[in-house]
């Protein structure tokens, strides 16, 4: 069994060191541990640093794409080096990675496909009251998109089978975490976590500057995500909203029609209720039409899958 642990860094040539040399060497389970760090487009030494202390593998991107394309390309790459489990976490070394033997646990017992590693965030201290709310409000609205029961849906410490791995798709370029996880519910994966410690921050968050940033940016990618793979709940939904809404506005001109038994002042009320009608028999239309587009887009991601298969084995070779 080989397990390969990734690093997606972006300019980390402060902390990748660190980060690679806490990391475990041996870990039960597993004949063969090797570490891979993925260079987002770095412009210091993250990359030099990295071999330095003494990372197996170093993969360059030549410019900077993302958190959520790095971390897909380091999949990839762990396919291609044989990886039976990957684990992710990060350079800033958040993630204490003693537990990296918890977090593979699960997965060595054949009890999940994909284990996320649970901070505690409804008790962190380093959290700010606000940061707290909105991640177990966030944590909640993903364990209802996906069906999945993580207490921790943005914690980037998790780890994967190699057909997790294979299955897994990222459209974000930002963040993969919750778009993951939503995939892995929908996909009818085995999810599960884990309780792991924390280190202290060392640098406040690339990712999200302002709480209200974090909530609009992970907020359209729940949406997103689940009017992807769940697109008639989502559109019907909204066009039975629309279509109450007009239903009321006719109720109102009713009444105003029999109490005052002078409609004239009320006809805007059907005029935004056959508004809101036109609105939601288009969002019934377009929930059909999504869901028949979401077939194609089934036979495509076995498509894809079948050639990241076919493109590891090679590599295997």
């Amino acid at each position: 069994m080989k397990l390969v642990i990734q690093i997606p860094a972006w300019d980390e040539e402060e902390h990748i060191a660190a980060a690679v040399r806490e990391l475990p060497r041996s870990v039960p389970g597993f004949d063969i541990v090797e570490v891979l760090v993925i260079d987002d487009g770095s412009t210091d030494r993250t990359a030099q640093v990295a071999k330095e202390a003494g990372a197996d593998h170093v993969l360059r991107l030549p410019v900077h794409q993302g958190l959520a394309t790095a971390w897909r390309a380091g999949l990839d790459a762990c396919l291609r080096l044989s990886a039976d489990v990957i684990v992710s976490t990060d350079a800033d070394r958040q993630y204490a990675a003693a537990d990296i033997g918890k977090l593979v646990a699960p997965l060595l017992a054949g009890e999940a496909e994909i284990v996320v590693g649970d901070r505690g965030v409804a008790t962190k201290e380093d959290f700010s009251a606000g940061k707290r709310v909105f991640q177990r409000l966030g944590s909640w609205v993903v364990r209802r998109a996906s069906g999945t029961d993580v207490p921790d849906a943005t914690s980037g410490f998790r780890a994967l089978t190699r057909e997790a791995a294979l299955r897994l798709n990222v459209f974000s370029r930002m963040t993969y975490t919750i778009e993951t996880l939503i995939q892995a519910g929908n996909k009818e994966m085995k999810v599960a976590a884990v309780r792991v410690g924390t280190n202290p921050a060392v640098r406040p968050s690339r990712l999200f500057r302002k709480s209200w940033h974090y909530v609009l940016i992970q907020g359209a990618n729940i949406l997103r995500i689940t009017a992807l793979y769940k697109p008639l709940p989502v559109f019907f939904g909204l066009a039975t909203l629309l279509g109450s809404a007009g239903f009321v506005l006719v109720l109102r001109y009713v009444y105003f029609v029999v109490i005052d038994r002078n409609p004239a002042g009320h006809i805007q009320s059907l005029l935004l209720a056959a508004v809101l009608f036109l609105a939601a028999v288009t969002s019934f239309l377009t929930g059909l039409l999504a869901d028949l587009i979401s077939i194609n887009r089934r036979l495509l991601e076995e498509i894809l899958v079948h050639e990241r298969r076919r493109e590891a084995e090679r590599e295997r070779r």
